[in-house]
């Protein structure tokens, strides 16, 4: 329950603060230290703006450029969030700038600038060689499953690697940070948005393995609510080959390995393999699942009769990825009947930005930095 208490304190802080009006000036050379939730890697200022305006919790930010010289925190992004909204404290200082979420904003047409010296660093999962960082971009956006990318150029050393080319992804699937088993809550995701990959008209044959397990090969462990969440999850990453799902812990275990896969028996294991041109089973998305809990991530809570009137606050939410009702029967009285609506950040964004001589790195054209 350290989560939901933690939660709590956050929303009633948010409630008042997102209701601020529309402020998209950038403070250059400006700090709003302390009241940090949370700290991610930007490319720039304002993707550190957009980043903090997809964050459930997010009110304002300060980025760290890299012309900043007190360490090394060089494209560091802080969201930060008071009571008030505003920033307690504001610092001049030199190498950092500052701004607000754009919740109350009109959008803007979205920049696509490159950063020369700038390495994306992991998050591959292809590479090529092109002649230009131009090419490198085009490449990138012609490849569904590409949101950045980096290119070295011809003064890199060692020169071998000259000339090549990196496609990285970053999860674009809302995806709950954490699942866990809670007695008297009801989960379960927005059914307005879009989890699946593109509508085909024929239905993928048997690609799910009961009691199995795929040994070895693991890139990445993600949460996911069954099988079923786990495989829609393998279809969506470019690197998985395979997967297998372990109930008990909510475990999603990518796995990447085209030469072979051998199969073992695995009491409370469902393994299998990803959408290839076919329509997956969506019904999961379309099904509460009781005593689990979607952890963290919560836009705001609400008092409701049942966990189908959250979920249609939900659904009617257009920043709801996915809720935790916490039922009558609830082991503490004053959570009882909570509709907790969450979201997750959804925008590309690189695992770890650092500076690096002879790169340039940059977005696909039709990502949203």
């Amino acid at each position: 329950m350290e989560g939901f208490l933690i939660s709590v304190v956050l929303l009633s802080m948010c409630s008042f603060g997102f209701t601020q009006g529309c402020r998209m000036d950038l403070q250059n050379n400006m700090d709003f230290p302390g009241s940090d939730v949370a700290q991610v890697y930007a490319s720039d200022a304002k993707h550190c703006q957009q980043l903090c305006n997809d964050h459930p919790s997010c009110m304002f930010f300060t980025f760290v450029r890299p012309d900043w010289t007190r360490d090394n925190r060089h494209f560091y992004c802080y969201f930060k969030v008071t009571a008030s909204g505003e920033p307690k404290i504001q610092t001049p200082i030199f190498g950092a700038t500052s701004g607000y979420s754009l919740r109350s904003c009109t959008p803007e047409l979205t920049e696509f600038p490159v950063y020369q010296n700038v390495d994306f660093l992991g998050a591959d999962y292809k590479t090529l060689f092109t002649t230009n960082y131009g090419d490198c971009q085009r490449v990138c956006t012609d490849d569904p499953f590409c949101q950045f990318f980096t290119f070295v150029n011809g003064e890199f050393t060692p020169a071998s690697i000259r000339f090549k080319c990196h496609l990285k992804y970053s999860w674009t699937v809302p995806r709950p940070p954490v699942i866990a088993a809670l007695a008297n809550a009801v989960s379960g995701f927005s059914r307005s948005i879009q989890m699946l990959q593109p509508k085909f008209a024929e239905e993928c044959e048997r690609s799910l393995f009961p009691q199995v397990d795929i040994a070895g090969k693991n890139f990445e462990e993600v949460a996911a609510v069954s099988d079923k969440h786990c495989q829609v999850l393998c279809s969506a990453h470019p690197r998985c080959t395979y997967f297998s799902f372990t109930s008990e812990s909510f475990r999603c275990h990518l796995k990447e390995n085209p030469l072979e896969m051998v199969l073992k028996a695995q009491n409370g294991v469902t393994s299998g393999i990803p959408a290839r041109g076919c329509q997956l089973d969506d019904t999961w998305v379309r099904t509460p699942v009781e005593g689990v809990d979607f952890r963290g991530e919560d836009i705001q809570y609400k008092k409701v009769d049942s966990a189908e009137a959250c979920q249609k606050a939900c659904d009617e939410d257009d920043k709801c990825q996915f809720y935790t009702y916490l039922t009558e029967q609830f082991n503490k009285r004053d959570y009882r009947r909570r509709c907790y609506l969450k979201r997750t950040i959804t925008i590309p964004a690189p695992p770890k930005i650092v500076k690096l001589q002879n790169v340039v790195s940059g977005f696909s054209l039709t990502a949203v930095p």
